[in-house]
């Protein structure tokens, strides 16, 4: 029983979303989204603004409910509310904009905080580990300081390690680099290419091109809250099929 059990949820994908639909108010801002993301997969989301691309993001773990369809992690159904949804969460990494750091916590007890009141970890596992993690995205020298004292990078790949720490199937960016000055960009790309090739399930909104060509295995391409492409990352950029696309490159790398 155990190995058909097994092989049930190795092959379903880890993120799935079917029929999903998303208003706010009369704003359409998710028609008919229809996406799979096996596991190990990178998928980076482009778009102009407004196109829904972080909406999509945000339902993935329930930041925002959806009107109609259905949406999965790893073949199971997101729970509408309750324990499950809070389990089903914990396996869904996050990061955002802004790193929604704890400013009277360390670096490290920000990132062992949710391993201990949420998996129940014991405390000196959990320092461990957040000491590793924080080896892992370059910051273990530290670990003793609070975020006030860290750059934007800095910060940044502190909320890369706190949501790692949860050990997720699935990562889910929100344009992480967006607020951060540019000479700060690539420390946490560097962080998430690292990420991408040791096989973490992710799905991330950005504007950074470069890093949609290096780390993806996708790219989507929405547009009025619609997945418009969606193919590698090298026939998006030298031969996108739709006029949307084309008008979006023509602007974007034109720069």
């Amino acid at each position: 029983m155990t190995d058909v059990a097994d092989s049930i949820s190795t092959s379903a994908p880890m993120i799935s979303m079917r029929n999903v639909d998303k208003h706010f108010g009369s704003l359409h801002v998710l028609r008919d989204i229809n996406l799979e993301v096996p596991k190990g997969q990178v998928v980076i989301v482009v778009g102009p603004s407004g196109s829904g691309k972080s909406t999509l993001c945000r339902t993935i773990n329930r930041l925002e409910t959806i009107d109609s369809g259905e949406i999965a992690v790893d073949g199971v159904k997101l729970p509408d509310e309750g324990k499950a949804l809070a389990r089903l969460r914990a396996d869904v990494g996050m990061v955002f904009q802004q790193f929604n750091l704890f400013a009277h916590k360390t670096i490290l007890e920000n990132v062992m905080l949710a391993p201990v009141k949420v998996r129940r970890i014991d405390k000196t596992k959990a320092r461990a580990r957040a000491q590793e993690l924080l080896e892992r995205v370059g910051i273990g020298n530290q670990a003793d300081k609070y975020p006030a004292q860290l750059s934007g990078g800095q910060q940044q790949r502190v909320a890369i390690a706190r949501a790692l720490a949860m050990d997720p199937k699935v990562m889910l960016f929100d344009e992480p680099t967006s607020a951060l000055d540019p000479e700060m960009v690539s420390e946490v790309l560097d962080v998430m290419v690292q990420l991408a090739k040791d096989g973490m399930t992710m799905l991330v909104v950005t504007h950074e091109m470069g890093f949609a060509r290096r780390a993806g295995n996708r790219v989507l391409f929405m547009a009025d809250g619609q997945i418009v492409e969606d193919t590698a990352p090298d026939t998006f950029f030298t031969a996108p099929k739709s006029d949307r696309a084309k008008d979006f490159l023509g602007k974007i790398l034109s720069h």
